[in-house]
């Protein structure tokens, strides 16, 4: 057996109004095939463009090792040069990711080579993040903190996307206090045995390919895969949903602020606890 996936939208452009009526509103995905081509970076950004433009920038690197207690929220593993973590994706698959890396902040000048695009959504214009990830690379299933509604851009290579709502938490063993569900659970290829209520879940999938705009509605779980070597940008509205704004704002200042403290007191039993506790909650 295998997940309960259903292929997203896709279309070739789309008009705002369409947008809202179909896929807004309904908060339902949607992949955009052909609507960036006019953006420069759409034939400029690449992996040898990224390390000319910022080779010589330190970035921020995340691979799939469990959750430690003693590392802080969004904490990275490790750092390196951009030159050099461009040739390590180009040299030999890995691990390491690049995660939400903010290029007004880190490289200004990318921000002449896209445009804040109409969805009828007021995105916010300084927020736009960066993801990078070589070959099988993969996220943890989560959401975003702030549940907001998502368009990730995708450049270069390819990379797997599975996506499920909220209504589908219960079945995703969830880790309490947290964005994640249990980090030993392979999306890609999961154990239903191990994992018998992931046969309830029901949730959609795609491959984004270069050019490819996704849509991820507000409070959306996602995990991706890169199949090979490539980077994406995410621009975010702000959610609309009162329960889904009410939820962010206790998830940035009561959820993560006591998970943190439960780390400090707790340690390692804290992160035990949780992840027990994700098994007996579904």
């Amino acid at each position: 057996m295998s997940l309960n996936l259903f292929q997203i939208d896709r279309v070739k452009t789309i008009t705002k109004e369409d947008f809202i009526k179909k896929y807004f509103k309904p908060q339902k995905p949607v992949v955009i095939e052909n609507f960036i081509e006019d953006w420069p970076a759409y034939k400029k950004w690449n992996l040898d463009y990224m390390k000319k433009i910022a080779g010589d920038k330190i970035v921020p690197l995340y691979d799939d090792r469990p959750v430690n207690y003693k590392e802080g929220f969004n904490e990275p593993h490790a750092t390196m040069k951009m030159t050099d973590y461009v040739d390590l994706l180009k040299r030999e698959p890995s691990k390491f990711r690049i995660f939400l890396w903010n290029i007004l902040k880190e490289v200004p000048v990318l921000q002449k080579d896209y445009s804040y695009p109409d969805f009828g959504l007021k995105l916010l214009k300084g927020l736009p993040m960066l993801f990078f990830g070589g070959r099988d690379s993969h996220t943890f299933m989560h959401y975003d903190i702030d549940l907001a509604n998502i368009f990730h851009f995708h450049f270069e290579g390819t990379k797997d996307v599975i996506l499920f709502d909220q209504l589908q938490s219960k079945h995703l063993y969830k880790i309490p206090f947290s964005l994640i569900t249990r980090e030993d659970i392979d999306f890609s290829n999961p154990d239903l045995k191990k994992w018998p209520k992931l046969k309830n879940a029901i949730g959609f999938k795609t491959t984004l390919k270069h050019g490819n705009v996704l849509y991820m509605p507000e409070g959306y779980w996602h995990y991706m895969k890169y199949r090979t070597p490539g980077f994406s940008m995410s621009l975010r509205a702000l959610a609309r949903n009162p329960k889904n704004l009410s939820k962010a704002v206790y998830n940035v200042l009561i959820m993560r602020l006591i998970d943190n403290i439960m780390r400090r007191i707790k340690g390692e039993n804290w992160i035990k606890w949780k992840n027990k506790q994700a098994i007996l909650n579904n």
